[in-house]
């Protein structure tokens, strides 16, 4: 006896399905809260370095850079002698290079004022584009120079000589320099002047001649004669072509000479 269609098509529709076995998911669970836990750990460990690395003082001279440049206390009538005038034309080394320059002061030991901000330079031109086609437009350009000024007090004049070249020695790129230094005499400087010269003197000793003067003890006599020299005529112009008779043979013979001076 044969099935009817529609139980055919029952039985055979439960035999091409298959269903799969029921599997645990504790062995992905555990996996997965296994690995949360070795993350948490490594972060916990992270943030506890982190805290421990936050709690080491920087050395001063690394946590120096991070704070504005020391300064030291004027006194209380400070004398000025030397004024540095940074310029540029670009703020972010115009303030470095001067924030590098208040550092060396302090460290020089000297007093030091500033940066103060200056006025602007503004300059602008108009010049033609370009020949030719272009030759009736223009073009205007623009430059801006920034300046700073840094004041020195109370300083020896060799430590300021020592700071302006160590400043020059490592000058910033595109960063200008000007300085100005006051160095501040007594009332008797003409004195001392002439002591320096006998001091100089006692140590070249008697009789010495120099380059530029020759023996400093000539005689008046030896130094009249050489006044009509010929040599020393011709240094002067004596023997050019309106110096005198061109059939002259000396200078003697063409400017006037004193008696006593020719009897000799």
């Amino acid at each position: 006896m044969s099935t009817p269609p529609c139980t055919r098509s029952l039985v055979g529709a439960v035999k091409r399905l298959k269903l799969s076995p029921a599997t645990p998911a504790v062995q992905h669970q555990i996996r997965h809260i296994q690995k949360s836990s070795r993350d948490a750990a490594s972060s916990s460990s992270q943030l506890s370095s982190a805290d421990a690395n936050a709690n080491i003082r920087l050395p001063k001279a690394v946590q120096a850079t991070y704070l504005a440049p020391l300064k030291r206390a004027l006194s209380a009538e400070p004398t000025k002698v030397a004024d540095l005038q940074l310029r540029s034309y670009s703020v972010r080394n115009l303030e470095v290079f001067a924030d590098f320059a208040m550092r060396a002061a302090y460290f020089l030991k000297l007093p030091a004022a500033g940066p103060t901000p200056l006025r602007k330079i503004t300059e602008r031109w108009t010049v033609p584009r370009s020949n030719f086609v272009h030759k009736k437009s223009q073009e205007n350009f623009e430059r801006i120079t920034l300046r700073r000024w840094i004041q020195v007090f109370d300083g020896h004049p060799d430590t300021v000589a020592v700071w302006l070249a160590f400043l020059r020695k490592h000058q910033y790129y595109g960063v200008g320099m000007k300085a100005e230094v006051y160095e501040h005499g007594t009332l008797t400087t003409g004195k001392d002047l002439e002591e320096e010269a006998e001091k100089v003197r006692k140590l070249m000793g008697e009789g010495e001649s120099f380059a530029s003067f020759g023996d400093l003890n000539r005689s008046g006599d030896n130094l009249a004669k050489k006044l009509w020299d010929s040599p020393f005529k011709r240094s002067w112009g004596a023997d050019a072509a309106m110096g005198g008779t061109p059939g002259a043979g000396t200078g003697k013979e063409r400017l006037s000479v004193p008696g006593d001076l020719r009897r000799r």
